[in-house]
């Protein structure tokens, strides 16, 4: 009989979103993610009713996971700067120079363009972070008076640009090594108007 267990779903939708992330949507079955959760394949129908439902399920994990670990990286700090840095450095890292992520969220752009659930989903995550930016950036500019005059547009051309790079990441693997990881930083603070603090902050001191 197939578990019941309340924890199976996210489980589910965990093993998922790992495999999708190495191999794409098309290429994982209910099979492998039965197996990659350590469950039956009639516990995956016990819970979803399609690899549709689980594609959802991921995509829901995903965004989950950057919310909660973005709310990690800043708890700590209390420099509006520092918090700020510490939120682009860890986007940076998992959402540009992880191939892994890059993968999965490529797989969403493309099925979004075909399934209207895929891309609500997603416009709700980016509207999500992009909220996240723009209540950093006004905390900066209100301690500070330092910053964009337009918060809203600033943060849209930021995000805009870190799209770009995931695209570009895909023919021009340079731009998304580690090594690119701080100079990427420094560009997006220079498009939301802080290139000339970027450099008094010692990456060291920051949550990598």
């Amino acid at each position: 009989m197939p578990t019941r267990a309340p924890h199976v779903p996210s489980k589910l939708a965990e093993a998922a979103f790992e495999l999708f992330a190495e191999q794409g949507f098309a290429r994982v079955s209910l099979d492998a993610i039965a197996s990659n959760a350590g469950v039956t394949k009639g516990s995956v129908y016990h819970h979803y009713s399609s690899k549709r439902e689980v594609v959802l399920a991921s995509c829901r994990f995903y965004y989950r996971k950057w919310q909660q670990t973005t709310q990690r990286q800043i708890a700590p700090l209390t420099d509006p700067m520092d918090r700020l840095i510490a939120v682009l450095r860890f986007s940076v890292k998992t959402c540009l120079i992880d191939e892994r992520n890059r993968m999965f969220t490529a797989e969403i752009m493309a099925l979004s363009l075909l399934d209207k659930d895929v891309q609500c989903g997603w416009a709700q995550f980016y509207d999500s972070a992009r909220e996240t930016y723009v209540g950093l950036v006004d905390a900066i500019k209100f301690e500070t008076q330092m910053g964009p005059v337009d918060t809203r547009r600033a943060v849209d051309l930021m995000l805009a640009a870190m799209e770009g790079i995931k695209q570009r990441a895909s023919f021009e693997p340079e731009i998304s090594a580690p090594e690119a990881q701080e100079r990427c930083i420094e560009d997006l603070l220079g498009i939301l108007g802080f290139s000339h603090v970027a450099s008094a902050h010692n990456p060291c001191s920051l949550i990598s």
